[in-house]
């Protein structure tokens, strides 16, 4: 027999593990890690989104051009830095798009292994805009040897997509997918049209509810918007197009470019033909947007440093106009280089370009 305090004390434990075991059983499912912010633990749902109203948030948007999408960020003079989101977040913009070359930090063969340093670079990234509440356009940039050879390239395309949704599935509804920048060359309308289906549908597989940017062919211009053909069941689908109309004068003396210096000292003055010539190029857009009911969004669009600065000014500020009379949401091309709006040696904003990029703000 055993002994009475022993006794009252076995069933005492077997109480307290009793009560143990059933507040066990009503607990709620473990939590997230509330160390996490909150938009790493926030994944958007099926039909949630209404994508007219959240691309009307991507609104003023800024590109943080020549950095994560360089063969390796450095290369092409640009790393980002911490205070260039403070910066963006200050001035007013509401949107950050990321272009990132996966290309060149992925493995040759299957699975595509993309880099865990860099993917880790990514992350920063979109923390850094997330965390000062400006969305995040996360794009696929740069993919030259899709263009070149489609078909040789299209199961190393999709296997990055399956790591990067994998990766960022648990993030809130800023972050948004870019599926790809500029389709061109052999990678044709019709091959694209097809190949961003299967793009799409290994994004879903994680990502069910995230909203998704999708350029046209022929390098997400307005011809190739009229090429376009989207799965129509799919309505959380943001469509975008790049404006550097007109061209000349935009990518005067760009190096990348042949032939590009004999059009230096070329001025936009936003005479009454040129204004139209932009209307007329937007009402295009518009008309296709309307008839597919389909947000849009306005990725890239600049001027070259190698334009007068006024020139630069009105020409930003029309085409900026020219967007929010339209209802397109815009991202300009770029920060800090090129047709940059901020300068590096100064560490501050140029005026001109900043005053235009806030028109009608």
């Amino acid at each position: 027999m055993p002994h009475p305090i022993k006794k009252r004390h076995l069933i005492t434990t077997l109480f307290i593990a009793f009560l143990i075991f059933v507040t066990g059983c009503d607990k709620e499912p473990s939590k997230p890690d509330q160390n996490e912010p909150d938009y790493k633990n926030s994944p958007p749902t099926t039909g949630e989104i209404d994508v007219f109203a959240h691309n009307a948030k991507l609104g003023r948007g800024m590109n943080l051009g020549n950095a994560l999408e360089a063969p390796n960020e450095g290369d092409w003079d640009v790393v980002l830095e911490e205070n260039y989101f403070e910066e963006i977040a200050n001035a007013g913009f509401d949107a950050v798009r990321i272009p990132v070359r996966w290309s060149t930090h992925a493995a040759d063969s299957a699975p595509y292994t993309i880099d865990a340093t860099f993917f880790s670079r990514v992350d920063w990234a979109i923390d850094q805009a997330l965390s000062r509440e400006l969305l995040a356009v996360l794009d696929f940039h740069h993919f030259t040897d899709l263009m070149a050879e489609p078909e040789a390239q299209k199961a190393r395309f999709l296997g990055m997509w399956r790591q990067i949704a994998e990766r960022y599935q648990n993030y809130a509804a800023d972050l948004i997918f870019e599926v790809l920048n500029e389709p061109h060359d052999n990678l044709t309308a019709t091959l694209w049209n097809a190949y961003l289906i299967e793009a799409i549908n290994v994004i879903r597989e994680t990502n069910p509810g995230r909203t998704l940017i999708i350029d046209p062919a022929d390098w997400g211009s307005l011809v190739g918007l009229q090429k376009l053909q989207l799965p129509a069941e799919d309505r959380n689908i943001i469509v975008t197009f790049h404006y550097y109309n007109p061209f000349f004068f935009t990518h005067q003396g760009a190096d990348w470019v042949n032939g590009s210096d004999a059009w230096l000292g070329i001025k936009w003055s936003g005479t009454a033909s040129e204004r139209l010539a932009v209307d007329n190029d937007f009402q295009l857009v518009k008309n296709w947007a309307q008839n597919e009911n389909r947000p849009i969004y306005m990725g890239e669009f600049g001027a070259y440093e190698k334009a007068d600065l006024q020139s630069r000014g009105w020409w930003t500020m029309y085409v900026v106009l020219a967007a929010q009379r339209n209802e397109f949401s815009w991202a300009y091309w770029d920060f800090i280089a090129g047709f940059g709006a901020f300068d590096s040696e100064t560490n501050s904003w140029n005026q001109t370009l900043l005053d235009a990029l806030m028109a009608g703000k």
